[in-house]
C-alpha cells in the first residue's frame, strides 16, 4: 500500500493495485460522519466497436450500451434489490454513465465492510436474461424521451450531434430509441466481460474511514473470485474530421423562452499538451469571456437580453474540444451577434489569467472540505491522467500566459455549429 500526501489540503491518499488488477484509492477524513464509495469501469457511451474479451474480431454493439448496462446491474439474480440495501441500512445508492465511464456507489455512516462488499458483489455478478433485458427497454425508452421534452437536453444533444461526424461521442449517452429497442442480453454480456474486468475498474473510497482496513476489506473480497485473463483493450480508432456536420439548425417547442446554443469544435492536433490540459486552459479562457463575472454577460443582463448568466460546458474527444455555450433569450440573433464579436479577440492579459487561478486554488480548498468532491476530484484525475494529481496547486501554477498564448494562437473558431429552439 502506497502512502501520499494531497499537498496543502491536509489529507493523505492510500492506493494499492490488487492481484486482478483492481485499482483502490482510499482519502480518510476523520471530521465527517459519512463515506463515500465509487467503483468505476472505464467503459461509457463512445466504446461501441472494439474486440471482445477472449475474442480477435471486432464488433459493434448498439449505442447506449454502457447505460443499459448500468440500469441492468441493478437487477440480480437473488432479486436483493441494491437500492432496498443500501436504505435498510441508512444510506443512499445510484450510478451514471458518462462519455467514457460508468461508476456504481454509494453513501452513507453505518455499515461499511457490509456495504463495500455487497458494491463489489452486486457490480461483480452480472444477471442477464432475455426477459428481464427486455423489461428494461421500456424504462429505458421512457427515459429518453423525458430527456427530449428538456429544451436545454435537446438543444445540448443537438449540438453535440451536429458537431461531430464519425466519432460516437456525437450520440446521446442513453443511445437512440432504435439501439434501445435492439439491444440484447449478448450485448450486454460482451460489453460486461469485456469492460468490467477488476483490472479496467477502479474503487475511490473517501470519508470517515480507516484506509488499511478498507483495503484489507476489498483485497478479502477480491481474493474469494475468479476472472478471466484480461488481453490487451482493443477499440476502434476514429479519424474525426475538422469540419462540424451541420452548422444551424432550428427547431421549435413548446417553451415560453426561446434558446440559443453554439458549439464551436476545435482541432487539439496541433498543440503538443495533453488533451486535459488543453481543456484546461481553454475552460479559463471562457471563464473569462463569457462566464458570470465577463463583460459581456453582464451586458447581456443588463440589456435584458438574457434571463440568466451564459452557460458552457467543455467536453472532448482524443483530438477535438467542443465548447458548448447555452444561453435563454428570445433575442437569438442579437445575442449570438454579441457572442461572435466578443469572441474575435481571444486574447487576454496575465493578471486576468492569474487572478482566474487564484479561483481555482481556493475551488481545491472548498472541495477538500467534501468528501463527493475528493471522491470525484480522484475519479477526474484517473480518467484523465491516469493516476491521481497529489498537487492541484502546482498543477494550476503551472498554466502560464505563454501557453496560453500559445493555445489561443492555435483556436480556430470557424467550425461552429448553432442551434436554436423558438417558442411555439
Amino acid at each position: 500500500m502506497k502512502k501520499s500526501s494531497l499537498e496543502k489540503l491536509d489529507l493523505e491518499l492510500y492506493e494499492e493495485t490488487l492481484d486482478n488488477g483492481l485499482k483502490v484509492y482510499v482519502v480518510p477524513k476523520e471530521n465527517v460522519n459519512g463515506i463515500y464509495a465509487t467503483f468505476s469501469t472505464k467503459f461509457g457511451s463512445i466504446q461501441t466497436e472494439f474486440v471482445p474479451n477472449g475474442s480477435d474480431k471486432m464488433i459493434k454493439v448498439p449505442l447506449g450500451v454502457a447505460h443499459f448496462l448500468e440500469h441492468k446491474m441493478f437487477e440480480q439474480k437473488n432479486e436483493v434489490d441494491p437500492f432496498t440495501f443500501y436504505s435498510e441500512r441508512g444510506c443512499d445508492a445510484n450510478a451514471n454513465t458518462s462519455n467514457y465511464k460508468t461508476t456504481y456507489l454509494f453513501s452513507g455512516a453505518n455499515s461499511f465492510p457490509e456495504n463495500i462488499n455487497y458494491l463489489l458483489d452486486y457490480v461483480q455478478d452480472p444477471y442477464f436474461t432475455d426477459e428481464n433485458v427486455e423489461k428494461e427497454k421500456g424504462i429505458i425508452v421512457q427515459e429518453i424521451k423525458m430527456y427530449q421534452d428538456d429544451p436545454f437536453f435537446k438543444m445540448y444533444d443537438g449540438i453535440i450531434y451536429n458537431s461531430f461526424i464519425k466519432h460516437p461521442i456525437k450520440y446521446p449517452i442513453a443511445g437512440t430509441i432504435k439501439d434501445v429497442n435492439s439491444t440484447t442480453k449478448e450485448d450486454l454480456y460482451n460489453c460486461y466481460n469485456t469492460f468490467y474486468h477488476p483490472s479496467n475498474m477502479f474503487l475511490v473510497i473517501t470519508g470517515n474511514v480507516d484506509p488499511k482496513e478498507a483495503i484489507e476489506l476489498v483485497k478479502i473480497n477480491q481474493e474469494k473470485k475468479k476472472f478471466d485473463k484480461f488481453d490487451e483493450m482493443k477499440i476502434k480508432e476514429y479519424d474525426e474530421p475538422n469540419k462540424v456536420e451541420k452548422k444551424l439548425e432550428t427547431t421549435t417547442m413548446d417553451i415560453e423562452i426561446s434558446k440559443l446554443g453554439i458549439g464551436y469544435k476545435i482541432d487539439c492536433s496541433k498543440i503538443n499538451k495533453p488533451i486535459a490540459d488543453i481543456k484546461s486552459y481553454i475552460s479559463l479562457l471562457f471563464d473569462l469571456k463569457l462566464g458570470s463575472t465577463s463583460i459581456i454577460n453582464e451586458k447581456l443582463k443588463n440589456l435584458n437580453l438574457i434571463t440568466h448568466d451564459i452557460d458552457y460546458t467543455i467536453l472532448n474527444t482524443d483530438k477535438h474540444i467542443l465548447i458548448i455555450i447555452m444561453v435563454e433569450t428570445n433575442e437569438t440573433n442579437k445575442v449570438q451577434e454579441f457572442i461572435e464579436e466578443e469572441l474575435k479577440d481571444l486574447n487576454i492579459e496575465e493578471n486576468d489569467l492569474e487572478r482566474k487561478k487564484k479561483v481555482r486554488k481556493s475551488g481545491c480548498i472548498y472541495r477538500s472540505d467534501s468528501v463527493y468532491s475528493i471522491n470525484n476530484k480522484i475519479m477526474n484525475n484517473i480518467m484523465n491522467y491516469d493516476k491521481v494529481i497529489l498537487d492541484d496547486y502546482k498543477k494550476i501554477d503551472s498554466l502560464n500566459i505563454k501557453d496560453m498564448k500559445k493555445i489561443i494562437k492555435n483556436i480556430n473558431l470557424d467550425n461552429k455549429t448553432v442551434y436554436i429552439i423558438n417558442k411555439s
